[in-house]
């Protein structure tokens, strides 16, 4: 206790803090035996199914394992949608761009990562989270503001809000060398979906896997609306077909006190947009517009315990990103002639250093080095570079009753472009985050935690340089996080109630310099400006239980968001102290699921309330609230020494028409078969 004492008051003296975080990846977290003994011992993987722990700082929302199966989802953004907090835009359906905004700051605010490194967009900073899918995922989090763990990237630190997609890591039984798992799905829309997964042991210290999928969609399915003059309309949503082919590959191996990993990832689809509806005239026109993607990247990551106070986390990642879009005239008469090539290249590394001072005091510094180019075939392109270095400092200090965490993160970025004295100058700042956890009983079932973060999002490539409408001015678009909660965690050992979660957070969000699209003199010019001005009043809550009756278990899970997102930006404008688009006061979702010897019954509900279409708060811009109820059932067939797992899912039971983008409508009740064989 003296050294834990003697630790406080030296962290004092410094600006940043952090905190331990026992219950994050334990990959990274725990120190190998052979650190805390002096004989040497390999340790294996280890899979976690069971219930998340929720011992982070920073509100922390995780669907994993049996949990994350049980859902009626094809893609990553499907399953997002189940947490407090969060907007999924879906621009129509199984081929619509899907972008994620956490707590209503903005997409491009978000962090998504892959496998523990940031995935990247420099053009227009949004991840269509649509591509990726849940065939070989492990686990989805979602974090309000950062991750509560120091020993991570300085990348980690530097988003307001982030989503973690963990895949899946070989794990093989007594005496097996290979996993085979082959699965096929098919239902609605003529969709066909199969898959493979492969996974073969060399040895006890170094692991394969290779896992590729291919979907095909026609995207055709009715919806109805009312025109103005109240005549019900039935449509068939056109031009939504989707092709895509996956392929991803992973090596993990495992070295004298560390280990590592590889991850290579293939996508390539080709989809046509349908558009907003109100465009057409029913049985006139047809949307032809048609995008084509490549997406490439190899990852790698290696962790090495040198000593139980020195730990050190390599990161490195290239990537390529190719895009075609095309809109033709000949074809869809109501659109213009656009047919552009996008590439995009990055190249990062980091490198997080961990120093552990006392059993109860850590210390961690993270260096991050990011080039990405953009090359396009526009007439006056700008060709640009940027260059982005990041520094975080971070340390902890857990009383185990009491944690506290603080940040200081470093940005500095320099752009280049094709044309001399037209990059934006250089940005420097200084960002700082300050969290804290106390138990204030001697059980701690119960938690208060609170954090304070500041933060910004860089002006995109497409913001500063593009052609006409990019301004080079533009000054980072700040956010500013304040949070308060409490945490509720409770077991039960042999009882039918077995295990009690509940969690409680209030908000306040400001985003200043917001970027927003402004007309110049000629209306066909327009250019982007730091006008934006949001606060942000939220609640978020969520209730986790499950029982046991015999045989019979239960799992409920409840989510509930309350939001107030008012534009403040000028004070003369008829619609300043709105709420801002597209989001709602009040949402929710619930997830009910059940398991009886080999069946799995899960039932799950989405609910979006009542909100507006644009900044105008009028009603003409009224959008209606609405909701979905799914189902899903399984049956594990066991076969000599393989498996069978036969589900059978229905979406939108009660063929709810609805849109959660204006004039984007989605689809009505549609149905799955899935079978998967695990050998």
């Amino acid at each position: 206790m003296k050294h834990c004492t003697f630790s406080f008051l030296l962290f004092l003296f410094f600006q940043a803090t952090g905190w331990h975080s026992h219950a994050q990846n334990t990959s990274i977290e725990l120190y190998p035996q052979s650190l805390v003994d002096t004989t040497a011992h390999q340790l294996e993987t280890v899979i976690i199914t069971a219930r998340r722990v929720q011992n982070n700082v920073i509100p922390a929302q995780v669907l994993s394992g049996e949990e994350l199966q049980r859902l009626s989802v094809v893609s990553v953004a499907d399953a997002i949608r189940y947490f407090s907090g969060i907007q999924i835009k879906d621009y129509g359906g199984i081929g619509g761009l899907k972008t994620v905004n956490i707590r209503s700051m903005g997409t491009q605010h978000v962090g998504v990562f892959y496998d523990g490194i940031q995935l990247g967009n420099t053009q227009n900073g949004q991840i269509d989270l649509g591509r990726f899918s849940m065939d070989n995922m492990e686990a989805i989090s979602v974090y309000n503001g950062q991750k509560s763990n120091t020993f991570q990237s300085a990348k980690d630190f530097a988003s307001a809000g982030s989503v973690y997609m963990t895949t899946r890591i070989p794990h093989f039984e007594e005496g097996k060398k290979n996993n085979l798992r082959v699965s096929v799905r098919g239902g609605s829309f003529e969709t066909v979906n199969p898959s493979v997964l492969w996974e073969y042991r060399f040895n006890h210290k170094f692991d394969a896997s290779f896992n590729a999928e291919y979907m095909y969609t026609s995207g055709r399915y009715k919806f109805s609306y009312e025109k103005k003059d109240g005549y019900k309309v039935t449509e068939i949503r056109r031009n939504g077909d989707v092709k895509v082919l996956r392929v991803e590959g992973g090596l993990y191996g495992k070295i004298k006190d560390g280990e590592w990993k590889t991850k290579l990832y293939f996508y390539d689809s080709e989809r046509g947009y349908p558009g907003a509806f109100v465009r057409e005239e029913p049985g006139k026109f047809k949307h032809e517009d048609r995008q084509w993607d490549t997406n490439f990247f190899i990852q790698s990551s290696c962790l090495k315990y040198f000593s139980r106070r020195y730990s050190l986390l390599l990161n490195g990642k290239y990537a390529y990103d190719y895009l075609h879009y095309l809109s033709d005239p000949r074809l869809d008469v109501t659109t213009m002639y656009v047919n552009n090539h996008y590439h995009q290249q990055e190249v990062y590394f980091s490198a997080a250093q961990k120093i552990s001072i006392s059993d109860c005091w850590q210390f961690n510094v993270a260096s991050d080095f990011q080039y990405n180019k953009l090359n396009a075939d526009l007439v006056d392109f700008a060709y640009p570079i940027r260059y982005t270095v990041l520094t975080a400092i971070a340390t902890a200090l857990d009383f185990s009753w009491f944690k506290i965490q603080g940040s200081l993160l470093y940005t500095h970025v320099h752009d280049e472009t094709k044309a001399p004295g037209s990059a934006a100058g250089d940005k420097n700042e200084w960002t700082p985050t300050v969290v804290a956890m106390y138990c204030p009983f001697t059980e701690r079932h119960l938690s208060v935690r609170a954090f304070y973060k500041k933060i910004f999002r860089m002006p995109t490539l497409n913001d500063l340089y593009y052609t006409f409408i990019g301004n080079k001015y533009l000054n980072p678009e700040y956010t500013t996080q304040y949070n308060l909660g409490l945490v509720y965690n409770k077991e039960f050992p042999g009882k039918k109630f077995r295990h009690l979660e509940v969690q409680v957070d209030g908000y306040y969000n400001e985003v200043k310099d917001k970027i927003i699209a402004m007309p110049t003199s000629n209306q066909f010019q327009w250019t982007m400006v730091n006008l934006g001005f949001v606060e942000i009043r939220g609640i978020d809550a969520a209730v986790q239980t499950d029982f046991a009756f015999g045989k019979v278990s239960l799992y409920i899970l409840l989510n509930y968001t309350y939001q107030k997102a008012q534009d403040f930006t000028n004070k003369s404008d008829d619609w300043y102290g709105g709420q801002i688009p597209y989001i709602p006061w009040h949402s929710g979702s619930a997830i009910i699921g059940t398991t009886y010897k080999n069946w799995d019954l899960n039932y799950s509900f989405i609910y979006t309330g009542e909100r507006y279409e644009s900044r105008a708060n009028i009603l003409e811009n009224y959008a209606q609230p609405w909701y979905t109820h799914d189902m899903s059932a399984s049956r594990i067939i066991r076969l000599h020494k393989s498996e069978l797992r036969i589900t059978a899912e229905v979406n939108n039971i009660f063929n709810q028409q609805y849109e959660v983008v204006q004039c984007y409508p989605m689809p009505g009740t549609n149905f799955k078969i899935k079978i998967n064989w695990t050998l």
